[in-house]
């Protein structure tokens, strides 16, 4: 598939809208699914290297919506990204945590479930989706330090780049990864340990790592070294590569996209 094949499709609509900051890129959408709840949650994030310019969250519409029909509960986030003010490193990191806590409000305003609660990432959101279930375990000098982060039950990585350190040579290209790493300080010397998912291992939730098995954007090898080293550390990782590419892996209708579906289904009910 191309992005148009997703693009050139009526593009459903959230429920609403939640500011969770003042800035105009930190809110995030939700989605509702019908009855009264208690509804299965989903944390979703978009992915498009960090890179506003490429994607928002409303790339996600698609798939969110998909999941609210089957009866489970969206909270897609926005945050700033490497080519606007304050993003890269520390801001979007410090966005993406702000509003995964933010969910909390809503989930006492609307009854979703945060026992179960399942984030899932694509591309550069599935970096973020894993660095999400690694907050608690960030250095206290870190400004991405939170004392009491949203508890993840499981990630979902869709394509993700989970090691800043080498995941380099993708489409995405070198700099926006550099972007996110940030710059080496007297205090933070390891300019990875806040950072990439592959040097937070083990995370110490379920993580389920899904590539297209044709997808050339983000390679399945940059999936499968990950969770080798997740697994090695201690971690419960299990890798999927269903047919297709990039766009197949959030677009309804694909064997990617229902594959995940139904992993989602599962873990979050």
């Amino acid at each position: 598939m191309k992005w148009s094949d997703l693009y050139g499709q009526p593009k459903p609509k959230a429920d609403e809208r939640v500011a969770y900051g003042p800035l105009p890129q930190q809110v995030a959408d939700l989605w509702l699914p019908q009855g009264r709840g208690r509804h299965p949650l989903v944390l979703m994030i978009h992915g498009g290297c960090w890179t506003k310019s490429i994607a928002d969250l409303e790339i996600m519409n698609w798939a969110a919506y998909d999941l609210r029909r089957r009866g489970i509960a969206v909270w897609n986030i926005e945050y700033r990204g490497v080519d606007e003010a304050g993003g890269g490193y520390p801001g979007t990191y410090q966005d993406v945590g702000a509003a995964l806590d933010a969910v909390r409000l809503q989930a006492r305003k609307h009854k979703l479930n945060l026992n179960k609660a399942v984030v899932v990432g694509h591309s550069a959101g599935g970096h973020l989706a894993l660095w999400a279930a690694a907050r608690a375990k960030l250095p206290p000098n870190s400004p991405l330090h939170t004392a009491s982060p949203l508890k993840i039950a499981a990630v979902i990585d869709l394509a993700g780049l989970a090691d800043l350190k080498t995941n380099t040579a993708t489409a995405c290209g070198p700099e926006p990864v550099a972007a996110m790493a940030g710059q080496p300080s007297a205090v933070r010397p390891d300019i990875y340990a806040d950072t990439s998912p592959r040097a937070l291992v083990p995370l110490g939730a379920p993580q389920f790592v899904i590539h297209g098995a044709d997808d050339t954007t983000v390679k399945p090898e940059i999936g499968e070294a990950y969770a080798k080293a997740a697994i090695a550390a201690g971690d419960s990782v299990t890798v999927l590569n269903p047919p297709g590419g990039h766009v197949e892996e959030i677009s309804p209708g694909t064997a990617s996209w229902s594959l995940t579906a139904a992993l989602i289904e599962r873990l979050s009910k």
